[in-house]
């Protein structure tokens, strides 16, 4: 397998639905709104097997200090083959300049940030607000 990774904000939306909904994020059944999303993050960096989107990594910033890790997703078939830890390298070298990357890890996630050099942040605990739609 020869997996080609990108720097671009236009994807189809057949084909962000179809990676979303592979992860059990109910964000894949919004498919417009993840399209339009896609073009408001300062970086994007996707994972293709061909013609099939199987990973990506989506971040936002501040311009200069911090940039935020909101995505980042990878096909569970591709789950074992270095694409998420390539993915996350990438956005840490497009951000090397800055001061902090963050990002938010589910519980059974931490050891897969830790291991690509991420750590916890002592007495801090992620907050959401969950919009109706979701």
């Amino acid at each position: 397998m020869d997996v080609i990774y990108k720097t671009t904000h236009d994807f189809r939306k057949e084909d962000l639905a179809r990676l979303f909904l592979s992860v059990e994020w109910s964000s894949g059944h919004f498919p417009e709104k993840l399209q339009e999303a896609m073009k408001h993050f300062q970086a994007v960096i996707s994972a293709w097997d061909g013609d099939r989107l199987i990973g990506m990594v989506c971040a936002m910033d501040d311009g200069v200090m911090n940039a935020y890790v909101h995505y980042l997703l990878v096909d569970p078939a591709y789950h074992g083959q270095t694409v998420g830890r390539t993915l996350l390298e990438r956005i840490k070298a497009h951000y090397k300049d800055y001061l902090r990357i963050a990002v938010i890890a589910y519980n059974d996630e931490v050891h897969f940030y830790e291991h690509c050099g991420f750590t916890r942040a002592d007495g801090a605990s992620p907050m959401f607000i969950t919009s109706l739609w979701t």
